[in-house]
């Protein structure tokens, strides 16, 4: 999967081609009762890609199991923080694995193209599900925490990803698909003059 997706995955800004819709897997918002990095790194960097205007939207993905824990509304609240009009936020409460949050996008939501915004290792497996769904996606890496440090969560992170990949590919070859679809939404977007976005795709 890395290696089919790494030209797909943009580490800077100034790499990111101008598309319509950010879409944030969800996390926990804590791990172990403290901030958790891997979330606040995936809120940093879609609001970077907000404000500087490469992306004129963003789907909020995520686990919406209990009145208690609700990754898309945390997401929002702190998006909002960082001065992403609400507007422009979408909520997906359905994004319970990564698979389906990108079939919701899809066939829920419409979109014909994404903008993955997770962490490297973990937007690498959401392109390469959104290959086989048909579904246009490129990824912008949010930071990794530090690699050092019982707390930072990396090491037991990167190795349920071995399984969670692993688990990607057995969906496909089984067919499986997401545990809720619906009706259809709408991301909402905000305006851009044609000339702006002409000259960023140009930059």
């Amino acid at each position: 999967m890395t290696l089919a997706t790494r030209d797909a995955i943009a580490s800077a800004i100034d790499e990111v081609e101008p598309t319509p819709v950010a879409l944030i897997l969800g996390t926990a918002r804590t791990h172990r009762g403290k901030p958790n990095r891997f979330y606040r790194a995936r809120i940093e960097a879609a609001a970077a890609l907000f404000h500087q205007k490469r992306v004129r939207g963003i789907l909020v993905s995520g686990d919406n199991a209990t009145r208690h824990y609700n990754e898309p509304i945390a997401m929002q609240k702190d998006l909002v923080a960082l001065g992403v009009p609400a507007e422009y936020i979408t909520l997906d409460y359905a994004g319970f694995r990564t698979l389906d949050s990108i079939v919701r996008a899809k066939k829920v939501f419409g979109l014909e193209q994404v903008l993955v915004v997770s962490q490297a290792f973990h937007a690498a497996r959401a392109i390469f599900l959104a290959r086989h769904f048909e579904l246009e996606a490129r990824g912008f890496a949010a930071a990794d925490p530090p690699r050092s440090g019982f707390q930072s969560g990396f090491f037991s992170v990167r190795a349920r990803e071995v399984l969670a990949r692993a688990a990607a590919i057995l969906d496909i070859v089984t067919g499986r698909g997401p545990r809720f679809l619906g009706k259809h939404e709408t991301v909402r977007l905000r305006d851009e003059p044609a000339r702006e976005i002409q000259a960023l795709k140009q930059s």
